[in-house]
């Protein structure tokens, strides 16, 4: 099992970025840098390459919709150029609200645009000459385009792609042609009843030239003996997420929640959090969902938690860590190996 983390949108990104080399040396092998509609990934990407050595810098998520399929895969190639094969392109499909209200464009078929993009980027880093009629049109016909392939030479011609989904039919093709899958707000032993269906009609599906899937999921991290108060750090988060991170019947986080048996919960903490009682929607999540989400407690429940995720095949442990991250990131890998 690997051991990852995610560099947050929030704050000011050099001050944290310049902390990574420690947690590199302290174990860490996979970076994620996440973008909302806040500063771009991919520049924050540039600088932890120029900062580390060793650990691999994924983007989590590059929304499908803001960017061209040959830009994405420019971005890639770049990225695995700077850092010398180290780049994982992490994709999603954000939300309408993001989509259509700040990138300003239609929230259309994200499960045929992350396939088609997910082939062109291999063929491009491949140094392919593009020819494609799908959803993306490469060259736009009737026009002044032609076919083009990459003009420089890629480090790699086959950077990792992993794939943010939550939805049966976005896992399955996930689980079908990605590298990886980044799920959100897992809960290992629960898992298979949500997702199981989907991950194993994918998996037939899957190509022999494939390696497994990786799968990268955890959660806040905190290990000691009276640290279980952190939990509800996560509060506003999981309330953000379930509650507000779409419309009713339009918000994936809502429906794995209440797959998971929390369905009352998740209705309750949606209809505060959309009437602007965010607060209150935080108090409403409940304690077992923060404790089978995170990886809060003394070292021993810790162990069990790390022993559940890998029983359900993750095999990148996802964390964040609570209070000191360079001790936290190094106590964690210490129990992973």
């Amino acid at each position: 099992m690997r051991l990852a983390t995610t560099l947050m949108y929030a704050g000011d990104p050099r001050t944290t970025a310049d902390e990574v080399a420690g947690w590199e040396r302290a174990g860490l092998d996979i970076l994620w840098v996440a973008e909302a509609y806040g500063f771009d990934a991919p520049t924050i990407m540039g600088y932890l390459a120029a900062k580390t050595e060793r650990v691999q810098i994924g983007s989590a998520i590059l929304p499908i919709y803001s960017r061209t399929p040959a830009l994405l895969a420019q971005t890639a190639a770049g990225l695995d150029a700077m850092s010398g094969g180290r780049a994982v392109l992490g994709l999603g499909a954000s939300g309408p609200q993001v989509v259509e209200g700040w990138h300003g464009v239609p929230y259309d078929k994200p499960i045929g645009r992350t396939r088609e993009i997910i082939e062109i980027c291999r063929a491009i880093w491949r140094r392919e000459v593009i020819e494609h009629d799908g959803l993306y049109r490469m060259p736009l016909p009737g026009g002044l385009g032609k076919p083009l392939k990459i003009l420089t030479h890629p480090v790699r011609d086959r950077i990792p792609v992993y794939v943010a989904s939550l939805g049966a039919a976005n896992v399955r093709m996930t689980a079908e042609i990605a590298d990886g899958w980044l799920p959100f707000l897992y809960i290992p032993e629960r898992a298979a009843d949500v997702w199981g269906k989907a991950l194993t009609e994918g998996a037939a599906r899957r190509s022999a030239d494939l390696a497994p899937l990786e799968v990268v999921a955890g959660g806040p991290l905190a290990i000691g003996d009276d640290v279980t108060g952190l939990r509800d750090l996560a509060r506003p988060i999981v309330a953000l997420y379930v509650g507000g991170m779409g419309a009713k019947g339009r918000n994936f986080y809502h429906d794995v929640v209440s797959r998971y048996g929390f369905e009352a919960a998740a209705d309750r903490i949606q209809e505060l959090y959309l009437s602007g009682h965010k607060q209150e929607a935080a108090a409403a999540v409940p304690d077992e969902l923060l404790e089978l989400t995170s990886l809060i407690g003394p070292e021993s429940y810790v162990r069990d938690r790390i022993a559940a995720y890998k029983e359900a095949g993750v095999t990148v442990l996802n964390v964040i860590p609570f209070g000191d991250p360079l001790h936290q990131i190094a106590r964690v890998k210490e129990l992973i190996s």
